[in-house]
């Protein structure tokens, strides 16, 4: 009877753990999948975004030469397209030619009546008022001004003066040079190449487009892992009772742990999105403007912060990034094996000073909460001191309209590095707990 009970408890533990490692194997897989694929497109979000940002520089738009003269040319050109005088603009031009002809015959008159000392002069003078009736011409003034004005205005001299100012205003766009220009030409052929579009429009939607979608399945993906590790932490609390399941339980949560800490440090945490949202102002009666100007754009993980930081020429960075290297990545990974080992070893590896003291002290230098706790707080005071900034931009007067938009957010790769910093206290309890009931069963068996 009493074997009959020990082999019923045994199958009982064994089919336990076996059904524990097939639903943890499980909650793995889904977390490794997500977690390769959530990695894959925070990569790819950050090289459109940065192709976005590129391409919608302040610089090439509205710090660029090039685009204020196309935009202020198309203006002009078409308000020399449309140029036709009104009717008061008819008889304006008139009063003046009639003033100028009443003053050049007035002149003449005048010149032409002036004393003469020679002979010829005085012949001139006699001949000029014996042909030449001044009242006459004065009289006339008024038909010549508006002969003059109707050949002004007729189809053939507007073309001609046309003609002339568009002319004279592609001299002066050709005169206009920006250093940027062929920078920007080159940037935006290889962009309309890489995306397979023909216009700047065109660009900007495509990568609206994708950026969207990545966001939404991204986050997905984050939300995913993080019902997995709360699905794990339930499991734990619900069988902490059951001894002889913690083994497997661990183990597994152990790897588990491991796939969040490496998406964590590999997947986008936070994005710093600055743009002015849109510019306008009135010239010549037409509106103009300028949209999605980005200012300032970053989009880092945890890992590239630590390579920016390391490539520094100043030693404080490299300091910097290489203690955030060890505590926040290395000796996490550390402690994780540590107490993988302790709890799988023998006696005689477990027991290991380097071993004991990873598993069981050096937990004090773990600065991964401390991380958390960092990127959070950075985040909260770069989001105030940026929407503080981008006010002073905004400008609403009858001249000129600017609104600023700070996009800044954290990425879904915060959401998973703290998933892990949550798991990771829930593992160590875990292993404290493993080796509490260890320690009590040694001291029983002694």
């Amino acid at each position: 009877m009493t074997n009959t009970t020990t082999y019923n408890a045994s199958s009982g533990a064994s089919k336990g753990n076996i059904i524990l490692m097939i639903v943890l194997s499980a909650l793995l897989c889904i977390e490794g999948y997500c977690g390769y694929h959530l990695s894959e497109l925070s990569l790819k979000q950050e090289r459109l975004k940065q192709d976005y940002s590129t391409i919608n520089n302040i610089t090439f738009g509205i710090f660029s030469i090039d685009q204020w003269r196309e935009k202020i040319m198309n203006v002009v050109n078409g308000r020399v397209e449309d140029f036709k005088l009104t009717r008061q603009q008819r008889k304006a031009m008139q009063a003046q030619v009639e003033k100028q002809l009443h003053a050049l015959v007035a002149k003449t008159a005048a010149t032409m009546n002036k004393p003469q000392k020679s002979l010829l002069g005085k012949l001139k003078k006699a001949a000029f008022n014996a042909v030449v009736d001044v009242d006459d011409i004065q009289a006339q003034v008024p038909s010549f001004a508006r002969t003059i004005v109707t050949k002004v205005n007729s189809p053939a001299s507007t073309r001609r003066l046309k003609s002339i100012a568009t002319s004279k205003l592609d001299q002066l766009e050709r005169q206009t040079y920006d250093s940027t220009g062929e920078a920007h030409a080159m940037l935006v052929t290889k962009m309309y190449k890489k995306y397979q579009v023909k216009s700047t429009t065109d660009l900007n939607q495509k990568l609206t487009r994708q950026l969207e979608d990545i966001r939404e399945v991204t986050y997905n993906y984050a939300y995913i892992m993080f019902g997995c590790v709360v699905v794990a932490i339930m499991l734990w609390w619900f069988l902490r009772s059951q001894v002889h399941l913690q083994t497997v339980l661990f183990i597994l949560s152990l790897l588990i742990t491991f796939v969040l800490l490496a998406v964590g440090v590999t997947a986008s945490l936070i994005e710093v999105d600055a743009r002015i949202g849109s510019m306008s102002f009135m010239l010549l009666g037409e509106k103009l403007g300028f949209e999605n100007q980005v200012l300032f754009y970053q989009n880092k993980s945890l890992l590239e912060i630590i390579q920016v930081l390391v490539a520094q020429p100043k030693p404080d960075a490299v300091l910097v990034g290489v203690l955030l290297f060890v505590f926040v990545i290395v000796l996490p990974i550390l402690i994780l094996i540590a107490t993988g080992i302790h709890v799988l070893a023998g006696e005689k590896l477990a027991e290991n000073k380097v071993i004991k003291y990873l598993a069981f002290e050096s937990g004090k230098w773990n600065m991964a909460d401390v991380m958390v706790v960092g990127i959070g707080m950075t985040y909260i005071g770069l989001n105030g001191i940026l929407k503080s900034q981008l006010s002073n931009l905004n400008i609403h007067n009858d001249v000129l309209t600017t609104v600023t938009t700070n996009n800044s957010s954290l990425q879904p790769g915060f959401l998973i590095f703290v998933a892990y910093v949550i798991y990771e206290i829930v593992l160590i309890r875990m292993f404290k707990h493993i080796t509490a009931v260890k320690q009590g069963e040694v001291a029983v068996t002694h």
